[in-house]
């Protein structure tokens, strides 16, 4: 297990600005993260509605947020899509540049077995020598990356570690009981749970907002400080059930919009978030703004 897959890590959304990405605002984006003190970054996850950007796309926003995070940060890059073969392609495109591996998702709509997995997942390690997160989101792909199916992957040590959003804390524990792979919470609302029961970590959405707090959340945990913790956590639901209340990453993108960060503009087929979602976010943003910013300097 790689050492450097645990922490909380993002995956970030892609700023627009009149249908282009705005690279600028990406790395703004991204230097704000790491001084807060976020341990990873991802580039073109769903977050950041990768679907919706074509390779120069991804390869120019892969190198935006390189250049920030160089020696300060790791970095993941996010391969999806349901044709193995331009899968493994597409990291072809990707493998010079100084990344810590790939967030490669379970093929989405074709729903393959768990030997086509398996295979699925080996074609596209075979064709890098850098680490792979399995990425297990079953609501969006219509496919379980089941528990032996994952057992016999962490077999070889490419495979390191699993951003695990199946929706059940029992697959989070099992797969830290039962495999070498670092374990990364991919379900915001079972974060606690998740690192209480010997997660390593998360890739989170709603961090964006306030990284310090999922930070120190995750500094909590492994200081054995559970009473802190669980009232960090219940001040910090109400972000993220709202975060997830419209197609992400919609009230996302509001949200961040409200803080000054980026324009509030997607790609169909992701369209803005209502007034009525953006009501409440920009009610819940008042609240999160009166809690103390924590800095990575300060002691657990």
């Amino acid at each position: 297990m790689l050492t450097s897959l645990h922490g909380i890590w993002v995956p970030l959304v892609t700023p627009m600005h009149h249908g282009e990405i705005d690279l600028p605002r990406l790395q703004n984006l991204a230097a704000d993260l790491i001084d807060q003190g976020v341990h990873g970054l991802v580039v073109c996850g769903t977050t950041g509605e990768a679907p919706q950007l074509d390779l120069a796309e991804q390869g120019a926003a892969l190198a935006a947020v390189l250049e920030t995070a160089h020696k300060r940060c790791p970095v993941l890059m996010g391969i999806g899509g349901s044709d193995t073969y331009a899968a493994a392609s597409r990291v072809l495109q990707f493998d010079d540049m100084d990344l810590a591996g790939y967030l490669v998702s379970t093929p989405a709509y074709v729903r393959p077995s768990q030997e086509g997995l398996l295979r699925h997942f080996e074609t596209i390690a075979a064709s890098t020598g850098r680490p792979i997160v399995l990425y297990n989101v079953p609501a969006r792909t219509g496919v379980n990356l089941e528990l032996a199916t994952a057992t016999r992957l962490a077999e070889r040590p490419q495979f390191a570690a699993i951003k695990e959003a199946g929706g059940r804390l029992r697959q989070i524990t099992d797969l830290v009981e039962h495999t070498p792979l670092s374990v990364l919470c991919g379900d915001d609302a079972l974060l606690l749970a998740a690192l209480c029961g010997g997660a390593h970590g998360a890739i989170s959405a709603s961090a964006h907002i306030r990284v310090d707090l999922f930070v120190r959340l995750y500094e909590l945990v492994e200081a054995q400080r559970l009473p802190e913790a669980r009232a960090l956590f219940a001040g910090m639901q109400s972000l993220i059930q709202l975060m997830f209340s419209e197609p992400n990453p919609a009230p996302l993108k509001a949200a961040l919009a409200m803080q000054g960060v980026l324009r509030e503009e997607l790609r169909l087929p992701m369209t803005p978030a209502t007034n009525a979602c953006k009501a409440r976010i920009a009610t819940m943003l008042e609240v999160l703004d009166a809690i103390p910013l924590h800095t990575p300097a300060e002691a657990i």
